[in-house]
């Protein structure tokens, strides 16, 4: 029988026989009968779907909310008095705005689903000694699996024989370039992208063929393991709807004891009927509530979201686009994010001097210098023929179209290439002049690559490059400026170690006259008396866009971290060129195994490289910052970053590289892979944020002024002032037009030279809730006021209430201008006139209005009635007064500083 299976058995730390013993298999694979016998006990090779909530349960969860609960009993009263006009609107809101949050829903179960279509579909594998091709779903624990070039892993493998096998696993550690796989074991701490001996599924063969032994299946992979972290971690809310909450229910509080203060104040000691006073009690609610704030967040987040398509940044969730304008800390990947992910020659290094390469990438753009001062092409001649062999001892292509630049093959290769372009040479020319005759192609076990060619004299020589120890190995003599000289190794160890310092990776070059008439070349003919002719650093570059885009960061505050599953070397000096980090302190993945969550939350605080990080590395990372009171953006592209993607308070996928898993775990797609793109959105994020507090300091007043106004008339045991229904006509219209215009304001200067908003601090400061009382408090006094003396003119119900309600309209309308700039004066041309939305949606609203007032069916639904010329007068002086109070209250209070937005 075969022995339970140990999930957390560290495979690739035993041997290839040690893992056959322990799994009761051989190199032949298993009888048909022992792996249907094993199909029984472990299952199907596939990820267990996850248990999902009906689309109706998460319909209703949309309803779950203080204020909509307000706003629904308020519909239901008004229903039950005959008044429809009321219910409709106020229940029409409530459903749209649920409807956009149900249409939000859901992308936890999409990201799980794409997972579980990565796993390979077929395998072939050995049964009963012979070459079978089954279903990925069959395979079991112990089966031998044969992998070559195209193939996707099928299940979690333990390598046993290989040949020049190379493995993309970006899936899982998020570095792209392919690994070269080994057949030894390796120490049990090691974090995956260092587990040479193993294969795991749904990651991609890219070269050679190989071998294993089926370890894990199903859910017992790693790709597995990613998919129980994704359906077990948590979504983080948003800091905006985190207060949103805060404050619904805080309002909501506040809105049902008034209005049953009011019912009550009413029927015992005012002379209202029971029927009129609930109608006034529901006419508070609907007054204290600002009905259209949710559609106006909602217009305002959808519009910041194409702003921010242009700038190729793909906003997923709503809310996410002002969660950007409180991110503290930007955990990113290195490589296409940071970096150019094109490799490139920095460093030439030969036995007299260092040549330094300018130009990045694989255009054939830059030039060399040493020591600061730029070479011409006749002083660097000397080191043409290593510029020759890295061009013809090479099997990839470079490509251009349209000024882009691509390589085809290694991009190690390419960037050998493009130097040699760099330096002058032709490669038609260069392939012609010394043709290639022979070749050993690069292999893992040799770790070099080796041509012989003929000049057009019959001259023969073998190029060779490859690992510098291996070179070195080999080499007897190195060249200078004035000939051969023995090899002086001591001095080539230190230039390589001053070039790996700097996280650069090496290839030496050497050179070898061929024999006589020599036509084939075999490893005997590479074995010694090879010339070193000098070693390239070869790096990934910074974006230059990124390093702008990084201190940018810093300027605002904000936190860069490298979470990379690189090599600690190259994430150092990458982050040293970047300004993350100080090129010195910096963490693996082994590091954090050993650290409790006391530690690493302290590590977090003080360390921004993370190097070698796996799937559950970049998770408690995540969770850390968290844990100190950071909101966390993290970027990612592989499936292993799907986790801390759907963790983060604002994932990040990448769009050109990135997996659909983490596109459909993550809030925002970057469609370019671009770091300065994350910083564009930070600083959208910031401005849309600027906007919805405009916006709410613009809305409330009205609400407050409404209420106000219902408060003192039965507190007095007047007439209603203004009627609910009229009060949802002020705020829907003035939603709709004057609150919208909002959402288009230019991000103020300076937005990113100020630190992040405190997301635990209340979407209202201070001066906020000071400014809505105050105003609303204006509102309240100019509605009733012009109310009470049109009234005392012996004017009707109905033209006293006109007056009132385009009183409020009017108000709002110089109130617009007032919140253009909180604090800034807005009495300037570019105040009034500097948003031409502001202006169009006051036309249009200016027109409503007339409407409402003039036109028959609005008077006969509303309770409207026509007023004269004098009453226009009024409610205009009445606009222009409360703009001035605003203006001086901003001049007194920028004045004496006595408080802060």
């Amino acid at each position: 029988m075969t022995p339970q299976r140990n999930s957390e058995t560290a495979w690739h730390h035993r041997t290839a026989d040690e893992v056959m013993a322990i799994l009761q298999t051989n190199r032949h694979g298993l009888t048909q009968t022992e792996a249907e016998q094993r199909l029984k006990q472990y299952g199907p090779n596939r990820l267990k779907p996850s248990r999902k909530r009906s689309a109706w349960s998460r319909f209703l969860l949309q309803f779950h909310n203080a204020l909509i609960y307000v706003l629904l009993a308020s519909a239901m009263i008004a229903g039950l008095l005959d008044h429809w006009v009321d219910t409709a609107v106020i229940a029409g809101v409530v459903l749209i705005n649920a409807l956009i949050g149900f249409i939000q829903e859901g992308k936890a179960e999409k990201a799980l689903n794409a997972i579980r279509q990565m796993l390979s579909l077929d395998a072939m594998v050995l049964r009963d000694s012979k070459r079978i091709q089954i279903h990925a779903e069959e395979l079991v624990p112990g089966d031998i699996v044969l992998l070559q070039s195209g193939d996707k892993v099928p299940a979690d493998l333990r390598l046993f024989s290989i040949k020049n096998l190379r493995v993309e696993e970006a899936a899982l550690t998020g570095e792209s370039e392919a690994i070269e796989k080994t057949t030894e074991a390796v120490p049990a701490q090691v974090t995956i992208g260092d587990r040479l001996c193993m294969a795991y599924s749904s990651t991609l063969v890219v070269y050679g063929q190989g071998a294993g032994i089926v370890v894990a299946t199903g859910d017992q992979t790693e790709i597995g393991r990613i998919s129980t972290l994704l359906e077990h971690v948590d979504t983080i809310e948003t800091p905006l709807l985190r207060q949103l909450a805060i404050f619904g229910r805080w309002l909501s509080g506040l809105v049902i004891v008034l209005a049953i203060g009011m019912l009550s104040y009413g029927l015992i000691l005012g002379d209202y009927h029971l029927g009129e006073m609930f109608m006034a009690a529901v006419g508070i609610a609907v007054a204290a509530i600002p009905e259209g704030l949710p559609a106006i967040m909602t217009i305002t987040l959808a519009l910041g979201v194409q702003m921010m398509a242009n700038r190729h940044a793909i906003i997923r969730r709503l809310p996410a686009v002002e969660t950007l304008g409180a991110v503290t800390v930007i955990c990113t990947d290195k490589t296409g994010t940071l970096t150019r992910n094109e490799m490139t020659v920095q460093r030439v290094i030969t036995a007299d001097h260092q040549i330094e390469v300018s130009g990045i990438g694989y255009a054939p753009v830059g030039g060399f210098s040493m020591q600061g001062t730029e070479l011409l092409k006749n002083e660097f001649t000397g080191t043409l023929e290593l510029f020759r062999i890295g061009l013809l001892c090479n099997d990839a292509q470079l490509r251009e179209h349209e000024s882009n630049w691509t390589i085809e093959g290694d991009p190690t290769e390419g960037a050998l290439i493009t130097l040699a372009l760099k330096a002058g040479l032709d490669p038609s020319f260069e392939h012609q002049s010394l043709p290639s005759t022979d070749a050993i192609p690069f292999e893992s076990e040799h770790r070099f690559m080796a041509t012989l060619h003929h000049n057009h004299a019959g001259h023969g020589y073998i190029y060779l490059k490859g690992a510098p120890e291996e070179v070195l190995a080999i080499c007897s003599k190195e060249r200078s400026l004035d000939g051969e000289h023995p090899l002086d190794t001591s001095y080539w160890q230190a230039e390589m170690q001053e070039a790996a310092a700097l996280g650069q990776r090496l290839l030496a070059i050497a050179v070898k006259a061929a024999e006589k008439d020599q036509m084939t070349l075999t490893f005997d003919h590479v074995r010694t008396d090879f010339t070193l002719l000098g070693i390239v650093g070869i790096i990934d570059p910074p974006r230059e866009e990124a390093i702008e885009a990084v201190h940018q960061c810093r300027s605002a505050g904000i936190r860069v971290k490298m979470i990379t599953g690189d090599h600690i070397a190259t994430a150092q000096a990458i982050g040293m060129q970047l300004g993350i980090g100080d090129g010195q302190m910096a963490l693996s993945g082994v590091a954090l195994d050993q650290m409790n969550d006391a530690q690493l939350r302290e590590a977090v605080s003080t360390t921004d490289v993370f190097a070698r990080a796996n799937p559950e590395h970049k998770l408690r990372l995540v969770k850390a910052l968290q844990a100190n009171g950071e909101i966390v953006a993290m970027t990612g592209d592989g499936v292993n970053d799907a986790p801390a993607l759907k963790r983060a308070d604002i994932g990040v996928a990448m769009g050109k590289k990135g997996t659909e898993v983490a596109k459909e775990a993550s809030e925002m797609v970057i469609t370019d892979d671009n770091f300065a793109s994350i910083t564009h959105a930070v600083e959208e994020g910031r401005r849309i944020y600027d906007n919805i507090r405009k916006t709410i300091i613009y809305i409330m007043p009205t609400s407050g002024g409404e209420a106000g106004m219902l408060v003192i008339a039965i507190l007095l045991g007047m007439t209603l002032p203004i009627s609910p229904v009229q009060i949802l006509w002020v705020n829907m219209v003035t939603a709709v037009t004057l609150s919208l215009s909002l959402a288009f304001e230019k991000a103020e200067s300076g937005i990113m030279q100020r630190p992040p908003r405190d997301p635990s601090a209340p979407i209202l400061s201070r001066f906020m809730m000071w400014r809505i009382a105050f105003l609303s408090l204006v509102l309240t006094s100019g509605g009733i006021g012009l109310f009470l003396w049109e009234q005392a003119q012996g004017g009707s119900v109905e033209t006293c209430r006109t007056i009132a309600v385009n009183a409020l309209v009017m108000g709002e309308i110089w109130y617009l201008f007032n919140c253009r700039y909180l604090l800034t004066p807005a009495l300037s041309y570019k105040g009034l006139f500097g948003n031409p939305y502001v202006l169009l949606a006051i036309s249009g609203l200016v027109v409503i209005q007339l409407l409402f007032t003039y036109h028959p069916l609005m008077q006969q639904l509303f309770g409207t009635a026509a007023i004269d010329p004098a009453a226009w007068t009024k409610v205009m002086l009445f606009g222009v007064l409360l703009f001035l109070v605003v203006e001086a209250e901003k001049y007194l209070i920028s004045r004496y500083k006595v408080a802060k937005i």
